[in-house]
């Protein structure tokens, strides 16, 4: 379905600049967490750290975001949008200061810096979901087709990841893993005032999380848990985001132990280090950010559950082989490019499916629950990349990691309600609504 010159709003350049704004935001953050996940592992290691250990420390990074998201969202929607991304980044940023302050000062025993990781994640993905939701009304007015915005979200991210691998590697290479966490906290901060500055407070109460058309005023006094339980119920009794939540939920389980725990080790043990980590990161991120652009301009012509289904099985399983069989980097870096392709399209078509489904006035809690049902598998599969690497070997763990990936991924092909995602006739305007799908 296209949209015809007459069909599309009138664009407003300072709305454009606002758009503009919003993305740089995300993408801002997004980098500081690149950072974050390249410095933590290291430094464990550096400490002379086990692959448990670092299992454990990326476990404690990641289990934030599944308490975060659901709990978060309800607050996301009870005081608005843009004032829950901007306290998000601030609460980060000084948590991400305290880890290399104290690393540099009195010390940072082991349980500390847990503690500190899970604290700078807790409001992560709260802030992220604000910045998701506010999308809608901004991409209106700046007069530009909804699945373009979608896809220009998901490109900031992975431009973000372009360019946070590359400073990352060379920040932990040149400085040591905790010296570059003070580039993370500027990160936040940096993005805190963007979106104070140039965002604008949400114009219609349906943006700014208040009161969706038609509710009386007996919907603005119920409880937190009652709009928690709301959020829920939504999620339990919609077929298709059972299906996607709990696909997601695996593949973020084996990208989990892949990125956190696997390759840092492989990197740490057979490619040199830091800088061969961050050129994989970086091809991946670059390549995936190539496959947002094309795919933009042709999503309304391909259908959503066969790419989809395909371009997933191609994002995790060819590089998991790679690894496996202990390829050279060359080949790693070529495998990765095809993965960072593939991936490209997959989450243009969850945000564009799930904008079709949510209602405006639940997005927050809504999203958040998506999120943390997405990725509730990471932090244990963290914590088991990290035990695999130190019981059955990196080899044996990457082999699994590549046929489970592809087996599952494929699921789609199957049919059911997987069919509920090509496109409806309707036009709606809604946000992305799964973050970090894919790296």
């Amino acid at each position: 379905m296209t949209e015809s010159a007459e069909t599309r709003p009138p664009r407003s350049r300072r709305a454009v600049g606002s758009l503009t704004a919003l993305l740089a935001a995300h993408a801002i953050s997004q980098t500081g967490n690149v950072v974050t996940a390249f410095a933590i592992p290291f430094y464990v290691l550096a400490i002379g750290g086990s692959g448990v250990e670092v299992g454990v420390a990326a476990f404690f990074a990641i289990a934030p975001v599944v308490i975060g998201g659901p709990f978060g969202g309800v607050v996301v929607d009870r005081i608005g949008y843009r004032r829950a991304a901007i306290i998000a980044d601030l609460v980060s940023g000084v948590a991400v200061l305290a880890i290399p302050t104290l690393a540099l000062t009195v010390g940072l025993p082991f349980w500390a810096l847990l503690a500190l990781v899970f604290t700078a994640g807790l409001l992560d993905t709260p802030g992220q979901t604000a910045r998701r939701v506010m999308l809608p009304e901004l991409t209106t007015r700046a007069g530009i087709r909804i699945e373009r915005s979608v896809g220009l979200l998901d490109g900031s991210e992975r431009f973000a990841r372009l360019i946070g691998a590359s400073i990352a590697g060379l920040l932990v290479a040149l400085i040591g893993p905790m010296a570059s966490l003070f580039v993370n906290a500027a990160t936040f901060a940096v993005s805190a005032l963007l979106t104070w500055l140039l965002v604008p407070v949400a114009q219609s109460a349906r943006s700014a999380g208040m009161l969706p058309d038609g509710v009386n005023g007996s919907r603005a006094r119920a409880s937190y848990w009652a709009d928690l339980a709301e959020g829920f119920r939504w999620v339990r009794r919609d077929p298709l985001m059972k299906l996607i939540v709990g696909l997601v939920l695996i593949t973020n389980l084996f990208d989990a132990a892949r990125g956190s725990a696997l390759m840092p080790l492989y990197a740490h043990e057979r490619l040199g280090g830091a800088a061969a980590l961050g050129l994989l990161v970086a091809v991946m991120g670059g390549c995936a950010l190539v496959g947002n652009v094309v795919f933009g301009f042709v999503a309304h012509r391909v259908p959503r559950r066969v790419t989809f289904a395909l371009c997933f099985a191609l994002a995790g399983g060819p590089s998991s082989a790679a690894f496996a069989v202990g390829a050279p980097l060359p080949v790693l870096v070529a495998m990765t490019a095809l993965s960072g392709l593939a991936a490209g399209a997959i989450n243009p078509i969850l945000g564009t499916v799930e904008l079709e489904r949510v209602p405006e006035h639940m997005r927050g809690r809504v999203f958040g629950l998506i999120n943390a049902g997405a990725w509730a598998g990471m932090p244990f599969g963290a914590l088991l990349g990290g035990i695999a690497a130190d019981t059955i070997g990196l080899a044996w763990a990457f082999g699994i990691i590549a046929v489970l990936y592809t087996l599952v991924t494929l699921s789609p092909l199957a049919g059911g309600a997987w069919r509920q995602m090509e496109r409806r006739p309707e036009p709606v305007a809604a946000p992305r609504a799964v973050a970090q799908l894919r790296e």
